[in-house]
């Protein structure tokens, strides 16, 4: 027969075998645990019973697994009496309600406490063992194998990772996990971990409070350590996200672990050795700090002012460690103080333990008194006294006598009292309490999120929306006092409820910093990258480096800062200029050409000379006005060209002094009317002269077309043109003062605008025109033959004219400012003194020194002309 043709045969067999299996197994049982059975190390029996995990150790032994043969349970080592201490908190509360009568009344609370030994496995698996028992139970096909919890809340656990691997768990069966040390701010998440709730507040304040004490103090530049686990990777991304906001750079930020090796905590020194910041931020757990103390403590690494989290900066056992006083001035936040009445003398009665009888409790009572009972299998050394049992405190100075940590006792305590509340309000508790009632995890949990009581110290406990209490802190300042003890002082207070601004108060009393140096709170360490920029400077990022590494550079000139650290330079207003430190704007000077300085005082004195001069002149000739060198030529025209070379010299002091509207006005149009005056006589007394020569050729009878009357009406007509031109200037764009700040940046020229060009040019045009056509006139009549030939005068007057304001030109355009007012003062002058001086000088030496010269003969007599 082939095996295909014996197949139903031996599936046939096979079947029936399966049912006979599966109908035995039914009968023996329906439900079954499965792996070993887990005992908790501390249990007492009650009504309703709340779970508890705690870390009575916080390590174990590593195995090498052969994955030959089922791996054996871990190896729990180190014994944390802290937590131990926790558990008699938890009993503490228990008992207090047990033998009250206001609180579940008739009702009695047991508790069933597990050692997690710090291990997320070991955490999950005994937290499971919370949830659905240890017994073995073996029922009937039809009876159901659901039945009720086994706890109704269980409290813990003892960090953050642990509770969030707990929280995942145990999420579905919606148990209330309520932990007085999990802060790490990821477990507010309500949609990751619904069943959550704490008594101690999350670090996500705690990390913004940490960035704020660093920046009260000043600090920008800092070093970062913290523990590789939720807690210290959680917590220091909130505070290097909150540094940032506030301008704290970290210089660096290493992780670490108590179990990680040698070579990796050494590699934390040498960043720390090599490093520029003199203040270091640890965000880590106090068995954590333990491990990277030793290794500062063999480096000597002191000098370093260092800022803790919560998790350390009251361990005890990390303060007895410091016996190098590396962490002396530490400064950090622990959760306030509080005080309940018998919880310390109840903490420290041990013989409240000694009911139980297992490894735990026999390794915990031979650590506590250094002693050894008699059949215990400890590796104690073998001069150890004996246990009996009945040991007490007395004299007995460890960690566990030690109740710095009452805040998280107290957390504890407030814990237990929240399903205490609870629990009353779902059993209908009045006098007494309804037992019938079918208890449900998720109904305590719904109202553990809405308990509102007071404590019997008056602390109010509620939890908010995402399970967490409102967030105090207490600052803490490591002070070592003479004996060698680390004094925990408290310097301020941190609250998440108030205003931004008021949330963090500090004391005025001296603090102890690094070095042990006792200083004033405003002398605190410096740690910057850069020092801070003074006012004047802004700042310049470094290439390649954090935001608080830059360099200070000066602000341009008319540039400022006023402030400290300023990022930009700010410009001052047009009218203002900084200062040689460039912290503030001044007002810029302004600058024209006033009588005060040298060079007003000398050209008012020039033209006020040149005034005088003229008036000299004119007494000269009113004074020999009947001599013949007078009369010659038109003495009319000779006293008006005396009349307007005063005006000339005159409205050359209408451009010194500040510029006003009338000013403007006045200075521009009485320079063109009255040099028009000016040149209007010199251009009539050349057309004279050249008609008087006419007029003795004979037959020629010209003097009558250009007597005295047409002379003085084209004097006249060639003014009111003039007039005219600077009428339409100021009716249409008249000048007007005019502040310049473009052309120096440190002053501003006040000067006259010139409104319309083309009115100024046209009034400048104009006067050469007739400049132009006198010297061509006089050019003519050089050569005419006189003993005294006018002409010459006239031409060599227009010469100096007509070549001084030529050069005037590029001279006024080059000249900076107020220079260029005097450019255009000085080519006033100069033509003026040059029209007195050729045409009347001449003269003045005749009448006064060459009398005899002054005869009709002799101006009469005809000479030979010589060239020039």
């Amino acid at each position: 027969m082939t095996s295909t043709q014996r197949w139903p045969e031996w599936g046939w067999a096979l079947l029936q075998l399966l049912l006979v299996v599966s109908f035995s197994q039914a009968k023996e049982m329906v439900c079954q645990r499965r792996g070993d059975q887990e005992n908790p190390q501390l249990s007492e029996d009650g009504d309703i019973i709340l779970g508890a995990i705690f870390s009575f150790h916080f390590s174990w032994k590593v195995r090498q697994d052969t994955y030959m043969h089922k791996p054996l349970p871990p190896e729990c080592i180190s014994l944390s009496f802290r937590q131990f201490q926790c558990a008699q908190a938890m009993i503490f509360a228990i008992e207090q309600i047990n033998n009250s009568t206001d609180l579940l009344p008739g009702i009695s609370l047991g508790y069933k406490m597990y050692d997690s030994c710090s291990s997320i496995a070991r955490s999950v698996r005994v937290a499971l063992a919370l949830a659905n028992g240890n017994e073995v139970v073996s029922e009937l096909t039809e009876a159901p194998c659901t039945r009720p919890a086994q706890v109704q809340a269980i409290m813990g656990a003892s960090s953050s990772s642990t509770s969030m691997a707990i929280a995942t768990v145990i999420a579905p069966f919606h148990f209330p996990l309520i932990s007085a040390f999990a802060t790490c701010a990821c477990l507010s998440d309500k949609t990751k971990y619904p069943s959550f709730l704490r008594t101690v507040p999350s670090d996500y304040y705690q990390s913004r409070a940490l960035a704020q004490l660093v920046k009260h103090f000043g600090w920008t530049w800092v070093g970062a350590i913290r523990s590789n686990d939720d807690y210290g990777n959680n917590g220091m991304a909130t505070f290097t996200e909150t540094a940032q906001q506030l301008g704290i750079c970290l210089e660096y930020s290493v992780a670490f672990f108590r179990t990680d090796s040698s070579d990796k905590i050494k590699n934390i020194i040498d960043i720390i050795k090599a490093s520029t910041s003199k203040v270091i931020v640890a965000f880590a757990s106090g068995m954590d700090m333990v491990v990277l103390l030793q290794t500062l403590s063999q480096h000597n690494l002191t000098g370093y002012q260092w800022i803790g989290s919560e998790g350390w900066i009251i361990h005890s056992q990390t303060a007895e460690m410091d016996t190098h006083h590396i962490l002396d001035g530490a400064i950090g936040l622990f959760i306030p103080k509080a005080h309940v009445s018998g919880m310390r003398e109840f903490i420290l009665d041990v013989k409240t333990l000694n009911s139980s009888s297992n490894k735990v409790f026999t390794e915990f009572w031979e650590a506590l008194f250094n002693c050894k009972f008699k059949q215990s299998n400890s590796s104690s050394a073998e001069n150890q006294r004996e246990c009996t049992g009945h040991e007490d405190l007395t004299g007995v100075q460890n960690s566990f006598t030690d109740i710095s940590f009452m805040p998280t006792f107290y957390n504890v305590y407030k814990g237990v009292y929240a399903v205490a509340h609870a629990l009353h309000s779902i059993l209908g508790c009045n006098e007494t309490c309804n037992n019938k009632v079918q208890l449900d995890p998720l109904t305590i949990l719904q109202l553990i999120r809405k308990i509102q009581f007071k404590t019997k110290e008056g602390n109010e406990v509620y939890f908010n929306e995402n399970g967490d209490l409102p967030a105090k802190y207490e600052i803490i300042n490591w002070q070592p006092t003479e004996n060698g003890i680390v004094d925990f002082v408290t310097v301020g207070l941190y609250d998440a409820s108030l205003p931004a601004d008021k949330q963090l108060s500090l004391q005025l009393e001296p603090f102890i910093w690094a070095e042990n140096s006792k200083q004033e709170s405003y002398h605190m360490p410096v740690s910057v990258c850069s020092d801070k920029c003074p006012p004047g400077t802004r700042k310049v990022l470094q290439k390649g480096k954090p935001v608080c590494c830059y360099d200070c550079i000066r602000c341009a000139k008319g540039d400022i800062s006023n402030i400290t650290d300023s990022i930009t330079c700010e410009r001052c207003h047009p009218e203002s200029w900084s200062n040689d430190r460039r912290d503030a704007c001044v007002k810029k000077e302004a600058e024209f050409l006033s009588y005060e300085e040298i060079m007003g005082v000398l050209l008012t004195a020039a033209a006020l000379f040149g005034t005088c001069m003229t008036a000299v002149v004119a007494a000269i000739f009113f004074t020999h006005r009947t001599t013949p060198i007078v009369r010659a030529n038109n003495s009319e025209l000779s006293f008006l060209l005396l009349f307007s070379l005063t005006l000339c010299f005159l409205c050359s002091l209408t451009f010194i002094g500040r510029p006003s509207e009338w000013s403007c006005m006045l200075r521009h149009t009485a320079f063109g009317i009255t040099f028009v005056l000016c040149i209007s006589c010199v251009l009539g007394k050349t057309i004279v002269v050249l008609m008087a020569f006419r007029a003795t050729l004979p037959g020629s009878n010209v003097m009558k077309w250009f007597g005295p009357a047409q002379q003085r009406l084209s004097v006249v007509a060639f003014t009111l043109i003039q007039v005219v031109i600077c009428i339409l200037w100021l009716t249409i764009s008249p000048p007007f003062p005019f502040k310049n700040f473009t052309q120096f940046k440190d002053k501003i020229i006040l000067e006259c605008a010139l409104g319309s060009a083309v009115g100024f040019w046209a009034v400048l045009g104009y006067i050469g025109l007739l400049a132009i056509l006198c010297f061509i006139l006089a050019f003519l009549a050089r050569k005419l033959p006189d003993n005294f030939n006018e002409a010459k005068l006239i031409t060599f007057s227009m010469l100096i004219f007509c070549a001084v304001w030529i050069t005037f030109i590029p001279a006024y355009v080059s000249s900076p400012g107020k220079f260029s007012v005097a450019v255009e003062i000085f080519a006033i002058l100069a033509s003026s003194f040059g029209l007195l001086i050729c045409t009347f000088i001449p003269k003045c030496y005749i009448v006064l020194l060459k009398p005899e010269k002054n005869t009709k003969k002799n101006m009469m007599d005809k000479g030979t002309s010589k060239p020039f």
